[in-house]
């Protein structure tokens, strides 16, 4: 689901932009409460383990492969600003770092994977949990249906940004200048691949980490479900610290060893090829568009392009420290983006409390949210 630089116009593009880079906006204001109740650190693990969960690609019985996202759960520990930022991250690093993704493209590919998947998921959720009990296995159910029709959301999005490229952006003769699939390609290869594997993969995250969360840390659960009864159970453990992500770092680092498990699916996910590798037989053209062609190489400065090393005869290897590496970055930018959130926010409460001390604003103090 990784939109490369060149199949999109930049036209595409700048939308993509338009619409996202204001939704991070507002992420970084409303992920506040996040910051204040000092769950940055759960931040960047569930960020490190979107990152790792696109790094396993999983074969598509049409010889093209997929991956989950892991959008979801983030949306529904956490909230759908924190998960719009901790994707956002992930998708910056692969973009810059490994060439997963483009450049110009980031925009799209934040509106799909860190807008579109979280928001639908917690909706979904949402509709289907109801007021049920926080510990019931109506809302592992409701979770593993959440993600599974957010990532098939998201990919019908990228399917129709795909798909639309040709008929808005060709030449005089009717030929592609970007992404040469047509919506009656892009729609089907697009459903096959995420309504079968990667929505099945998102599922079981999503499910599976909010079954865990039952057992394990139900305060942590709590923090995005307020409005949600106590049960006895509940009730009985209120005074507990929410416990250090022991167990989800013990997580991050088993998949980091089993990342390289995505080699081994033949194939790359559809829409991705590079310019070079594109089967021009399958659509109808006799050279590769040339705005493609252009736009394919614009960021040329990823280290571990395609999470390996040059000439490297053990690509397993490369992915495995392209993991370290990408979850390194992330943790970094995800307390640096805390920090400085926490910084705004001390700024607000600050300007807010002298206004209050000036005499007669009592009434038209402003306080931060």
């Amino acid at each position: 689901m990784h939109i490369p630089d060149g199949y999109l116009s930049p036209q595409t593009c700048a939308v993509g932009y338009a619409v996202s880079v204001p939704v991070l906006a507002v992420a970084a204001v409303r992920v506040k409460r996040v910051v204040r109740n000092r769950h940055v650190p759960t931040l960047a693990v569930f960020s490190a383990v979107s990152f790792l969960a696109m790094m396993f690609n999983v074969p598509i019985p049409d010889g093209t492969t997929a991956h989950a996202v892991g959008a979801a759960v983030i949306a529904i520990v956490l909230g759908p600003w924190a998960a719009v930022l901790a994707v956002s991250v992930a998708l910056a690093f692969q973009a810059l770092l490994f060439g997963d993704g483009g450049v110009l493209s980031y925009g799209a590919n934040v509106f799909n994977m860190a807008i579109v998947l979280p928001f639908t998921a917690l909706v979904v959720y949402r509709l289907i949990a109801g007021r049920s009990e926080l510990t019931s296995g109506r809302r592992v159910a409701a979770a593993a249906i959440g993600g599974y029709v957010g990532i098939n959301l998201a990919a019908l999005a990228a399917a129709i940004e795909f798909g639309i490229q040709p008929s808005l952006f060709h030449d005089a003769s009717g030929t592609p200048l970007y992404a040469p699939y047509h919506l009656s390609q892009t729609i089907p290869a697009m459903a096959l691949a995420h309504l079968t594997v990667a929505g099945a993969a998102e599922a079981i995250l999503t499910g599976g980490v909010v079954a865990y969360l039952q057992r394990a840390n139900l305060p942590l659960l709590r923090l995005n479900h307020p409005g949600v009864p106590e049960t006895a159970e509940e009730s009985a453990t209120a005074g507990r610290k929410l416990r250090p992500a022991t167990v989800a770092t013990a997580a991050v680092g088993l998949m980091v060893v089993l990342t390289p498990l995505g080699l081994l699916a033949p194939g790359g996910a559809f829409g991705e090829d590079a310019p070079g590798d594109l089967d021009l037989s399958k659509v109808h053209l006799g050279a590769v568009p040339t705005g493609l062609n252009k736009y394919a190489g614009w960021w040329h400065h990823a280290i571990f392009d395609g999470y390996d090393f040059s000439n490297d005869a053990h690509p397993w290897v490369g992915y495995i420290i392209s993991a370290v590496v990408g979850i390194a970055a992330i943790g970094i930018a995800i307390f640096l983006i805390g920090l400085a959130v926490q910084r705004l926010s001390r700024r607000g409460t600050d300007g807010a409390d002298e206004t209050g001390d000036r005499p007669g604003a009592g009434s038209s103090a402003v306080s931060t949210p």
